[in-house]
């Protein structure tokens, strides 16, 4: 029997939404005292940026009838929702084997979704349209789906098996993304390693990811929908399921007790009492495949509850809505021209701030709209949304629509 020690206790303490949420509230308040070395923050600001995602939902949405914000939303072009048209026509052998498709889909695009860069276009087929950013990713990914890039079986494309993704390569990738030397995508080895990393972990956890199939990432499906008491499951325990069985998979950042701890970074200001002192967990890709994956449960008859559990996400259209609404302003001018690691404490403190301001403005556009957590939760405000009014003074301010702050990615992060 493995002994649980102090240091493997701190790191377990940190892959969890609570932990995002309160550390990222930790830095804001340490932000309000001014006290930051990266940023100042203009709380005068947040009442503009509220009116700018309540204009910008209700253009989308004029009814208020926001869907989740999750990978789903991207497998729509045009008002069709390509993978529903396609999945209703698929005769399922029973619920679960259709939600353990969608996880593997939801899985293997979420994992291909970091940031595509400012030059790469996905060039639909279906309507020829040329379509970049997570859209273009979406919908490549989807595709590679459908025609069964990630199965092992031609008889059976709906499907990831981990012993296709354990051999996924660049090629593949390639070929999926139509990425060419006139259409480059940045992180490209990152997203395989991600895709063959997920296959080494889900073949070495057969009885994690293979309790009613060959081993498989929407075997996950089985391990969380054994955990929902009475068929309800609360949304932060999806995430530390996620947290908890993928940490491995991720690049070999920092470890705290031999556990990976993921997205989770350094800031100077953020101290405490033990082993997890200036340790701030983001966990963006989690949370976003968490919140992708709460339809299909739904779909399969769980009840996801507390969705408002899991935390905003520390993205660049979420930050960028914040630096280019001036709620966020850099101490530094020329740290706008300058190009930051994913590691740096800037880049860091930007996101941690994103968390928790998203948190305060989640509340001003309810009271804007009279409505409470309950009817609003902040994956739909994300969506309607704050992540749609970032994309926006992105293109108002950027001919490229890039983000405000000018990072390195390698495709695993954002």
């Amino acid at each position: 029997m493995s002994v649980e020690t102090p240091e493997t206790a701190a790191a377990l303490s940190l892959l969890n939404a609570a932990a995002v949420r309160q550390r990222a509230h930790r830095l804001l308040a340490i932000g309000l005292d001014d006290a930051l070395p990266n940023f100042r923050i203009d709380l005068d600001r947040m009442d503009a940026t509220a009116d700018l995602v309540v204009e910008t939902t209700r253009q989308a949405y004029p009814t208020l009838a926001i869907p989740f914000h999750s990978r789903w939303r991207h497998f729509t072009i045009n008002g069709v929702d390509r993978w529903s048209a396609f999945a209703d026509g698929v005769a399922w052998p029973d619920a679960a084997s259709w939600a353990r498709a969608e996880f593997d889909l939801a899985m293997v695009s979420v994992f291909l979704d970091a940031g595509a860069g400012p030059s790469w276009r996905y060039r639909d087929p279906v309507t020829g349209s040329a379509i970049g950013r997570s859209e273009g990713l979406g919908l490549a990914s989807l595709a590679m789906f459908v025609a069964g890039a990630f199965s092992s079986d031609p008889q059976q494309p709906l499907r990831a098996d981990a012993g296709r993704l354990m051999n996924f390569s660049v090629a593949d990738l390639e070929r999926g993304m139509q990425v060419s030397v006139d259409n480059p995508l940045v992180g490209l080895d990152g997203r395989m390693n991600l895709l063959r990393s997920l296959g080494q972990l889900a073949a070495a956890k057969p009885a994690m990811f293979g309790l009613h199939d060959t081993p498989r990432p929407g075997g996950l499906f089985d391990r969380l929908a054994s955990l929902a008491v009475e068929r309800r499951l609360p949304a932060p325990t999806i995430l530390s399921e996620l947290l908890k069985e993928l940490g491995p998979i991720w690049p070999s950042r920092l470890t705290l007790g031999g556990i990976a701890l993921g997205d989770c970074w350094k800031h100077p200001m953020l101290t405490t009492d033990d082993a997890t002192s200036h340790l701030v967990p983001l966990h963006k890709l989690s949370q976003w495949l968490s919140y992708s994956l709460i339809e299909p449960l739904q779909r399969a008859g769980i009840d996801v509850t507390d969705i408002d559990g899991l935390t905003g996400l520390a993205e660049y259209r979420n930050g960028g809505l914040f630096v280019d609404g001036g709620v966020l302003t850099f101490r530094d001018e020329a740290d706008a021209l300058r190009e930051h690691d994913v590691a740096s404490p800037l880049v860091v403190e930007w996101r941690a701030l994103t968390v928790a301001l998203l948190d305060r403005v989640a509340d001003k556009v309810r009271q804007r709209l009279g409505l409470d957590a309950s009817a609003l939760p902040l994956a739909k405000i994300l969506e309607g949304g704050t992540w749609a009014a970032g994309r926006r003074l992105a293109r108002e301010r950027r001919a490229d629509a890039s983000p405000p702050i000018r990072i390195i990615s390698d495709g695993t992060v954002f």
